[in-house]
């Protein structure tokens, strides 16, 4: 675009306010995607480490849902990075069954978000 355009100053304020009006779960969907994504060796020491073993197992049913029936539920839904880490720290009910899972306030929002990454690469 020229420079000498009278339509050029115009431009450069709405994209300003475009990028002030962004809603703040895009900006944090686009930065939590940067998480880096753990190997399955990885994956499964961190689950250990933050006890989601003591409910969860990676192919079979414990107390809640396999970590793979998890990862079939959630394949190719839209946004289902942000909701797994979302569901891992805050917990909830009525999505599998009677049994609720409990809120994970030991887990942090990255190890939240790279369980969940790691959940999803086992369907």
């Amino acid at each position: 675009m020229h420079l000498t355009n009278r339509r050029w100053p115009y431009a450069a304020v709405v994209l300003r306010c475009c990028l002030l009006l962004t809603p703040l779960p895009l900006v944090a969907q686009t930065a939590s995607s940067a998480a880096p994504a753990l190997t399955q060796t990885q994956g499964l020491a961190l689950a250990n480490a933050k006890t989601c073993l003591g409910c969860h197992q990676v192919d079979s049913k414990r107390v809640g849902p396999s970590f793979r029936a998890v990862a079939q539920r959630h394949a190719e839904q839209q946004g289902s990075l942000e909701y797994l880490a979302s569901a891992i720290q805050q917990g909830g009910r009525g999505r599998w069954g009677a049994v609720p899972m409990p809120a994970q306030p030991q887990v942090n929002q990255q190890d939240a978000l790279q369980l969940a990454q790691w959940i999803l690469t086992l369907r």
